[in-house]
């Protein structure tokens, strides 16, 4: 157990206080998507009278803002309530997660599996290794926000810290190191079949893969674990004093960090069920008796973002951690039958039910705003600018990078952004002698820093939903003032990279470079 640290708070710690102070001054969430909501509704009348548009620099169409108090607006508000909260893709990703994370954690794995592992390690290697997944977990989608942030606030238990330090440290590393990663993933393939497009305006014969900013990737994987360690260590971690009272609170028991016989060998039964997982879903993702893999897309690949291996990221995760919870939870005895098992899941479910309310009118707003067309306007408007600007060199890369962390706060989805950018600096670069991939891995770091920190961010209730388990008091300001020192020290030490790598002509990765050849 952790000693509750007394230390006198710095001038860091008063700022991040005033702006968590500040931020939950606001109306509660739900009254403030739904106030968002309407001042969209407002906004969009206003542009349309004005005749506010931009065209878009993929096809040359123009793109005028959609009234929504118009006849066909009102119509289409009223029709579509229920299809955007159905439809809010993060809900049943959430949901499902829900069935497996809630069977691995009640059955008493994780807590075992962290112990065993973990329990004994310092605060340090425990935060490092937190860190280094959530910067990684890219290579799985959007599994990541859902998945690690509830394991790391138990895990964090499980060495006296705060569940919430956990959750905060989890979700940061996820959303502000989301390109980063030392092995490709789908997020690489996507970036970089809109630089390809884009480059070919130029250059109809540019072709390189979807590796071209690799190095430079995996080099900002181990910078930014190493950062955001220090971080939490030095700075966040005194500001989540804990005590075992408190972790009794949570229904946590700190004084069991020594595994039983009995727990022990369920440990084992637990690996062996989840090697049998493992191994039964190696054999559905290859072609074992010709034609594709059971998991794989028409062209046999499983990583493709229409394979069904990758669609069903979530769905794998959630097995991942049913099979070795259920396992653990039958050899311990917890489980005596079906009944037990179903009513941890019910109990997981019932906790995120603020969640799931939230989500009705973060899904009214998040559709009003897109169908609007307000933040595709407001995208090309910040690109066009910058392009106007005449900056030149590093200059003109850090503006990339600050344009693209401003995009990010309004427009969540990373290829929506990309796929209007694109056409606009890809090009523009090329003309000024830059390689595409010196452009695209640019836009990657401003679109992951202000992740954490945007209201509008798909996955900002899902870290809020957790956070309220422990807390029924956080609000929008407590989860942007623990995000804002991983944005910032982040946003610092890319700067950096990218400083150094354009100064020393650095390779980005296989076939990027940072000028043309």
């Amino acid at each position: 157990m952790e000693e509750k640290t007394t230390a006198k708070k710095t001038m860091l710690d008063r700022i991040l206080d005033s702006i968590e102070r500040a931020g939950n001054k606001l109306p509660d969430p739900i009254t403030l998507f739904l106030g968002l909501s309407v001042i969209v509704v407002l906004i969009s009348a206003l542009c349309s009278a004005l005749g506010v548009s931009a065209v878009n620099p993929a096809d040359g169409s123009t793109i005028e803002v959609f009234n929504l108090l118009s006849a066909d607006g009102l119509r289409y508000l009223w029709s579509n309530v229920i299809t955007n909260f159905s439809g809010f893709a993060p809900l049943g990703m959430v949901l499902v997660a829900v069935i497996g994370s809630s069977v691995a954690e009640k059955s008493g794995f994780l807590v075992a599996l962290m112990q065993r592992f973990l329990g004994k390690s310092k605060g340090w290697i425990v935060s490092m290794v937190v860190i280094f997944l959530g910067i990684n977990l890219n290579i799985a989608g959007d599994a990541g926000f859902i998945v690690l942030p509830p394991l790391a606030a138990i895990l964090y238990m499980s060495i006296g810290r705060s569940p919430l330090l956990g959750l905060y440290v989890a979700f940061a590393s996820v959303a502000a190191g989301f390109c980063g990663n030392i092995m490709l993933g789908l997020s690489d393939a996507l970036a970089y079949g809109f630089t390809e497009a884009a480059a070919q305006l130029i250059d109809p014969n540019y072709s390189q893969s979807m590796a071209i900013n690799w190095y430079f990737l995996l080099v900002s994987c181990l910078i930014l674990t190493v950062v955001g360690t220090i971080l939490t260590e030095k700075v966040l971690v005194h500001r989540f004093p804990m005590t075992p009272e408190k972790l009794k609170e949570y229904d946590f028991d700190e004084n069991a960090n020594d595994l039983s016989p009995k727990e022990k060998k369920a440990l084992g039964v637990a690996g062996v069920a989840f090697l049998i997982f493992v191994i039964v879903l190696v054999l559905m993702s290859v072609p074992l008796v010709g034609g594709r893999a059971l998991l794989a897309d028409e062209t046999g690949s499983i990583t493709a973002g229409g394979a069904p291996f990758t669609k069903g990221i979530v769905f794998t995760v959630t097995l991942g951690l049913f099979v070795p919870g259920l396992a653990y939870g039958i050899a311990t005895g917890k489980y005596k039958n079906d009944k037990d098992v179903w009513a941890d899941i019910s109990q997981g479910f019932s906790e995120m039910g603020n969640y799931v309310f939230m989500c009705f009118f973060i899904s009214i707003f998040t559709n009003f705003f897109s169908v609007s067309k307000l933040g595709t306007v407001l995208a090309i408007s910040g690109a066009d600018g910058l392009k106007n600007i005449g900056f030149t060199g590093i200059p003109l890369m850090i503006g990339l990078l600050l344009v693209a962390c401003f995009v990010n706060l309004f427009i969540g989805s990373a290829s929506a952004k990309w796929a209007i950018l694109a056409p606009v600096f890809v090009p523009m670069m090329m003309l000024m002698g830059y390689d595409p991939a010196v452009t695209q891995v640019v836009y990657r770091i401003g679109d992951s820093i202000t992740n954490p920190l945007s209201p509008l961010f798909t996955y900002m209730p899902v870290i809020l939903g957790f956070a309220r388990k422990y807390d029924k008091k956080v609000g929008l300001g407590t989860i942007i003032a623990n995000m804002l020192p991983f944005s910032v020290s982040f946003a610092i030490a890319w700067i950096i990279q990218v400083i150094i790598w354009v100064s020393l002509n650095l390779p980005l990765g296989p076939g990027g470079n940072i000028y043309l050849a």
